[in-house]
């Protein structure tokens, strides 16, 4: 077994810093920079990122079947990110300049090549998390320290992209100042990763089966969709309850701004607890643990529908602090869950396919997102939402109101719930690791002396 150095894992945890920066970016503001800077209809705006999304979840399976087989002096995975930074940071710039033409279709196809860009960084970078080590607990540890950049990355998005836009002049000439920095830091914090690990090489064969094919064999492996559709049902609740928090301060509280002091403290609890989690993980597993902190997320949620609209943001300020420390778990355990699904199928099968697995978890990602950028936009549009008119907020009625409740409550919580039952059945424990690892070390033992595979 593998055990890293804090270079490796600070030098390979700094590359999601700018994942969840991005992630900040396009699931807490871009609807709202769409229906309420732009002016593009609630409804129009959801349906375009959908597509987008849906467009990012196809080139992520492609990518990690590309990643898989690439060839060359620096490895399969960083001449991929590398390509990735520039086109997400020019995609970047494109999205959040004025649109010319049809706003629709400058959005769509916008949004497609950012996508297409984050999906080079992104599928790669996650891959390189079974060649760094096989420990079952070493890879919490390591996931870890990942996510605890990755909450970083999500304070840096939370802190200063509304203060960017401000600093530029505001309008659409501050959310393009604004993301051509947020481009810098998202191709800084990769660079990073590129520049401080280096690829372990494998002697397993890749894949010999097509792109469809292969992606099909790992949807049969019961552990892994055990594992993949509660982080797709998460991921979509996460996504809507993200899009609906600005809309919820803005205008159930009248106070847009306490939204940058709410988040910095749903922030705060989860990069406190990250740690806690990763300790508790080695206790009562991995499995135990991510349920559990959903479970608190997910009653968070349902109490801030409940009472949050009753008073002022104090509310909203101590339900994100209880909120956060179940959602620490969503940033460190499917991470840390996916590595050992990708070493249950190489035991099984002897081949390595971490891009196909890395680039199905993505796409579910995607799916994921889609949906909960859809829904928001949808719900907003069936309860009368009114977009902003020359940059001026309109009034909204007793119906749309209801309609940010609903995406601040109840609809995400019920994803959050469904993917906590789901997981209740995902099979891979410590022990059961161990029985993994064994079949692995037997296999590659007999192929050193040339026998069949036990």
């Amino acid at each position: 077994m593998k055990t890293l150095s804090k270079r490796v894992k600070i030098g390979y945890g700094i590359g999601d810093l700018g994942g969840n920066l991005f992630f900040t970016m396009t699931g807490f503001y871009l609807l709202f920079y769409l229906t309420d800077v732009v002016g593009l209809a609630a409804g129009l705006a959801g349906t375009a990122l959908m597509i987008g999304k849906v467009w990012d979840a196809i080139t992520d399976p492609v990518t990690g079947y590309l990643s898989d087989r690439t060839r060359g002096r620096f490895g399969r995975r960083r001449p991929w990110m590398f390509v990735g930074i520039w086109v997400t940071w020019g995609g970047l710039i494109w999205m959040f300049s004025p649109p010319v033409g049809s706003v629709f279709l400058w959005v769509v196809l916008a949004n497609c090549l950012l996508n297409t860009g984050y999906t080079f960084i992104n599928i790669p970078y996650g891959a390189l998390t079974p060649d760094l080590t096989t420990d079952f607990n070493e890879r919490t540890v390591l996931n870890g320290y990942r996510m605890s950049f990755a909450v970083v990355g999500t304070f840096i998005g939370a802190g200063v992209v509304l203060t960017l836009v401000d600093a530029f002049g505001g309008g659409t000439a501050g959310w393009t100042g604004m993301s051509a920095v947020i481009g810098g830091i998202i191709a800084a914090s990769t660079l990073t990763v590129i520049l401080s690990i280096r690829e372990t090489p494998h002697t397993a064969v890749s894949p010999p089966e097509g792109l469809i094919t292969s992606h099909l064999q790992v949807l049969k492996l019961k552990p892994f969709l055990l594992a993949l559709v509660p982080w797709a049902l998460h991921i979509t609740g996460v996504n809507i309850i993200q899009g609906a928090l600005l809309y919820y301060f803005r205008f159930i509280y009248g106070d847009a701004a306490a939204f940058q002091i709410a988040l910095p403290i749903l922030l705060a609890s989860a990069i406190v607890f990250i740690p806690v989690w990763v300790k508790i993980s080695g206790r009562i597993g991995k499995r135990a643990s991510y349920n559990i902190g959903m479970g608190i997320f997910a009653t968070s949620i349902l109490a801030f529908f409940l009472v949050g609209h009753l008073s002022g943001p104090w509310i909203a300020f101590v339900i994100m602090g209880i909120g956060g420390i179940g959602f620490a778990t969503q940033y460190v355990m499917p991470y840390s869950i996916l590595p050992d699904v990708v070493e249950y199928d190489y035991a099984e099968t002897g081949v390595r396919r971490e891009g196909v697995f890395y680039g199905q978890w993505t796409f579910m990602s995607k799916i994921g997102q889609a949906l909960g950028l859809a829904i928001n936009g949808w719900i907003l549009s069936l309860f009368g939402y009114r977009e902003s008119v020359a940059g001026v907020f309109m009034e909204q009625s007793e119906s749309a109101l209801l309609g940010i409740r609903l995406i601040a409550g109840p609809i995400p919580a019920f994803f959050f719930i469904c993917g906590i039952i789901v997981l209740r059945f995902y099979p891979i424990t410590n022990e059961y690791y161990q029985k993994i690892m064994e079949k692995i070390a037997a296999t590659e033992a007999a192929a050193l002396q040339g026998a069949p595979r036990p």
